[in-house]
């Protein structure tokens, strides 16, 4: 896969909007846009920035909303993977997709994720039948697979984030910390979990249609 030239952000409005909006729209006159990228490097926060610079119209779907419950994780093992690709429903997530492509004439009510509890959240958010412009985002729409295939053909166009690796480690203790975790324990999940999924995650950048450094914009630590 031939890696694309990278765009340098430094303000989103200015940079990114035109080019969503100048995306083409399929039958229904809705636009699915995916960004993908590795754990704290800060694709969630443009995502929701992007959403409010686009303004009315624009809705945002995490895919962290398709994370497996923990009751469902410890049955199948996986507890001590959790954030790994397939710790995640990714063939519903698929579904859902292709129902907002479809532009169904009523409210869509999809999942987010709490970071408080650690657990996804159904019916956290509403993408309505005016909403034209659709930004996902998540670690793995890049993905190969026939789950993440699938994920990846309901999607207009793919961005992939990257930001510098100091800056994205920083955020990530920050963030665990945050969230209940000693240091230490801290630590041990970014090297055991979210550097093992990063590489994974860098390794398929080639597939995407653009490239967004977002070093220079940096947003902070707790938003990311």
């Amino acid at each position: 896969m031939t890696r694309p030239a990278p765009i340098v952000v430094s303000a989103v409005e200015a940079q990114l909007t035109a080019l969503v909006r100048e995306l083409p729209r399929g039958t229904s006159g809705r636009v699915i846009v995916g960004i993908s990228g590795s754990p704290g490097s800060g694709k969630s926060t443009l995502a929701r920035e992007l959403v409010r610079s686009i303004g009315p119209g624009a809705a945002y779907l995490p895919m962290d909303g398709f994370h497996l419950a923990d009751e469902q994780l410890a049955r199948q093992g996986l507890l001590e993977r959790k954030g790994a690709p397939e710790t995640f429903d990714a063939f519903g997530y698929a579904r859902l997709l292709e129902t907002l492509r479809a532009r169904p004439r009523h409210t869509i009510y999809v999942p987010d994720f709490d970071r408080r509890l650690e657990q996804p959240l159904a019916g956290a958010r509403a993408i309505e039948p005016s909403d034209d412009i659709i930004v996902t985002e998540g670690n793995y729409l890049l993905l190969a697979g026939e789950a993440w295939g699938a994920v990846r053909r309901q999607l207009d166009t793919s961005w992939h984030v990257v930001t510098d690796s100091s800056l994205r480690h920083r955020r990530l203790l920050a963030r665990h910390e945050a969230f209940g975790k000693t240091p230490d324990a801290a630590r041990e999940w970014v090297q055991a979990v979210d550097e093992p999924n990063a590489r994974l995650i860098e390794s398929r950048e080639g597939a995407a249609d653009r490239i967004l450094d977002l070093t220079e914009w940096a947003p902070d630590a707790e938003q990311v």
